[in-house]
């Protein structure tokens, strides 16, 4: 059985690809279950997030190819269009990138603690679907251990680097005095919950929480000293915002270029900073095209965060080395599946004989043969049909020459030297 990670990610693959191959909550478990029934597909599990979508499946005598196409037409789209982004590990460099992705190694921020709270999400709504079973079940527990062991054991998230930290440092930059400023977060997710602690700490002077479920803006809203507003009453209230950071789950924009052009014609052109973190996007490409307006995407933040990152470098180093090890520890209890399996056969082969020489020893004291009689022959018999295929083999192997049969021989049997054997004993 295979594993496969195939996917794409915010280093191969611009935004406007990234967020037409999205699994939005609404299809996700359809999508779960087309996956796991294509041909070949024994397990499957999706991990979509703003940064990356990626499919993890067990697999047996189907390969990459399949799965990208089938990732494609889900998604109504040519292969030939997402193809040059696609990347597909398979084996060990599959369980190796999981355990990369959990640990925050592979996250545009290095070493962001929320795609680990995504990965388990992803296998709960996989095990909720009944696509998730035995041996991803396995490798992503394995994952969840190692990605805590990682933060345990090193500072790869001590320093306060994120999507939402990223954003709030690039206002701080155009608004040097945050506490004279509005700003409109709209969603309520945790992305933006970060964004909101991050803006507080700055001393923001007012926040608008927008969400599409007012009960959650209010939730939000009451922590921040800020109010709610449904997404609907934006128009009505976007003039009030310096600063907008939006992220939602909706699969179109929730703000276009005509309400911006309101709302700066009612603010009299003074400049809105915002950041649309979402994937799909929230905010209308075209809004970029207006004047005061600065609009960034999460793409548009990799410099800042780069800046942010670097002292998380020597931790990341240290967790290569944990994962590296727990990669191999995984692919190891991966290959003594099929040991298990020829045990299995093995010890049900010599039950067998076991059993066949039994009967015909059970027959010869009921015959009133004497039972030390019987008993020799038991073991006599018993050993020469356990013996007889090895030693066939073995016999075999030193005729043709074959010393690494031999030598595996040894070691699977613990030969001991009989004349050292004798020597020892006396």
């Amino acid at each position: 059985m295979a594993i496969l990670a195939l996917g794409l990610n915010h280093k191969t693959t611009p935004v406007n690809i990234r967020e037409r191959i999205t699994f939005g909550p609404d299809i996700i478990v359809a999508a779960l279950r087309g996956l796991a029934s294509h041909p070949g597909v024994s397990e499957a599990i999706i991990l979509s997030t703003c940064n990356r979508t990626e499919l993890y499946c067990s697999l047996q005598g189907v390969g990459k190819t399949q799965i990208s196409s089938w990732l494609a037409e889900f998604h109504g789209l040519a292969l030939e269009t997402i193809a040059p982004y696609l990347y597909a590990h398979e084996g060990h460099e599959a369980v190796r990138h999981l355990l990369r992705v959990a640990s925050g190694l592979d996250s545009m921020v290095l070493g962001e603690p929320q795609i680990l709270g995504q990965v388990k999400q992803a296998y709960q709504t996989a095990r909720d679907a009944s696509t998730a079973g035995k041996l991803l079940g396995r490798l992503f527990q394995h994952t969840f251990s190692v990605a805590k062991q990682v933060r345990t054991d090193t500072a790869i998230g001590h320093s306060p680097v994120s999507i939402a930290f990223a954003a709030v440092s690039l206002a701080r930059q155009i608004f040097s005095d945050l506490s004279r400023q509005t700003a409109m977060l709209i969603g309520a997710g945790e992305t933006i919950e970060l964004a909101a602690r991050h803006l507080q700490q700055h001393a923001i002077g007012r926040v608008i929480v927008a969400n599409r479920t007012i009960e959650r803006a209010h939730n939000l809203a009451n922590q921040l000293d800020g109010y709610a507003i449904a997404l609907t009453e934006i128009p009505s209230h976007l003039a009030e915002a310096d600063i907008v950071i939006s992220s939602t789950a909706s699969p179109l924009p929730v703000l276009g270029k005509g309400t911006v052009e309101s709302a700066l014609k009612k603010r009299r052109h003074q400049p809105i900073f915002m950041v649309d973190i979402a994937v799909p996007r929230d905010i209308e490409p075209e809004v970029s095209d207006l004047s005061d307006v600065y609009l960034y995407t999460v793409d548009d933040l990799q410099e800042v965060i780069e800046e942010n990152m670097r002292s998380r470098q020597e931790a990341a180093e240290q967790a290569v080395e944990i994962i590296d090890l727990h990669a191999e520890e995984f692919m190891g209890w991966l290959r003594s599946l099929d040991a298990v399996s020829m045990i299995q056969d093995f010890r049900a082969q010599a039950e067998q004989m076991r059993d066949e020489v039994l009967q015909r020893a059970l027959r010869s004291l009921h015959n009133g043969k004497p039972p030390e009689e019987v008993l020799g022959f038991l073991a006599h018999t018993l050993t020469n049909k356990l013996l007889h295929t090895p030693s066939t083999q073995i016999r075999r192997a030193g005729f043709n020459g074959q010393e690494e049969l031999l030598d595996a021989a040894n070691t699977l049997f613990q030969i001991e030297d009989a004349d050292n054997s004798t020597a020892g004993d006396k």
